[in-house]
């Protein structure tokens, strides 16, 4: 088997269940080493333990493969620098860093607390800010001192943050944040060699159980027999496939994936609009705003798919 990762060293945060344990294991399969980071909390942010990331590792191994457990908090400043500097210190350098950890606290805007709010916005925005910024300082760093690295950056958005879902504000802002630094960090690092792309993935979760069984994504079609089309594993070739050096020319882009299919997502862009040479009485734009409105595409639906009118 080609091994697009070989000797490639690979971060990924949120890496002891669900889609980031499938990640990790995928880039030990593609011949990466792998710093499995977990806190071992709940999927609502509580709690820690070191024994989910040490499972993984320890899968790894049992592949052949070379990992090391980091249990640092992805959205504390010294937390997030020690583990990238675990990647270099224990492999020598750092290749790929994939952001992954995430919590819920789903609640509806007016039953929403100010812990909800700031949990969410905390693991989700900073803990993939936090990462980031000393990766992109270090890939800098070699850069300039003529060891330019083919590093990549692969943040992990969500539909509910590019396109909207009841109950979930705390988690679709800082999800449509994550998607939006990731354009802009591809803007700003591709000087240093360094790709900046992000994903939504649609996958059965701890974190995604409740959301499916309360039917919000209804767009899950029938698979072939044989196949589950919600099994996290159907979104790490993806990811191992962005990791890689093959990916050098796919920069700044969101990605959708749901079992076999892989979408771009396609971001705001500018649509119908009116214009007169001066400004704007409030009261003559009642005659106006609603048939703008109606020659604009609908926003999409949670699957990203357009409403039918």
């Amino acid at each position: 088997m080609q091994q697009i990762c070989k000797d490639r060293v690979v971060v990924v945060t949120g890496a002891a269940r669900g889609i980031g344990r499938e990640y990790a294991l995928e880039f030990a399969r593609q011949g990466a080493k792998v710093v499995v980071n977990d806190l071992g909390g709940r999927s609502d942010g509580s709690g820690a333990a070191s024994e989910p990331a040490m499972e993984v590792v320890a899968e790894i191994e049992a592949l052949g493969g070379e990992a090391v457990a980091s249990f640092d908090d992805v959205a504390d400043w010294d937390g997030a620098h020690r583990m990238i500097r675990t990647a270099v210190d224990r492999f020598g350098g750092l290749d790929v860093l994939v952001n992954n950890a995430g919590i819920l606290r789903d609640r509806t805007l007016a039953n929403m607390s100010e812990d909800d709010w700031d949990a969410v916005i905390r693991v989700h925005l900073r803990g993939t800010f936090a990462p980031s910024r000393h990766a992109a300082a270090y890939w800098r760093d070699e850069s300039k001192a003529g060891r330019q690295r083919a590093a990549r950056l692969i943040n992990t958005s969500s539909s509910s943050g590019l396109y909207g879902n009841p109950g979930q504000a705390n988690y679709g802002a800082a999800k449509a944040g994550v998607a939006t630094m990731s354009i802009i960090a591809a803007q700003e690092l591709g000087r240093y060699g360094v790709t900046v792309n992000a994903i939504y993935p649609t996958a059965m979760s701890r974190m995604t159980e409740a959301l499916f069984a309360a039917n919000h994504f209804k767009h899950v079609e029938a698979a072939p027999e044989g196949f589950n089309q919600l099994d996290p594993s159907n979104v790490a070739p993806l990811v191992a496939w962005l990791g890689s050096e093959a990916s050098g020319d796919i920069t700044g882009r969101v990605f959708g994936v749901r079992g076999g299919r892989i979408v771009v997502a396609e971001g705001w862009h500018a649509g119908p609009r009116i214009e007169k040479a001066g400004r704007w009485d409030a009261a003559e734009l009642g005659a106006l705003i609603p048939a703008l409105v109606r020659q604009a595409t609908p926003n999409a639906e949670v699957s990203g798919e357009i409403p039918r009118v």
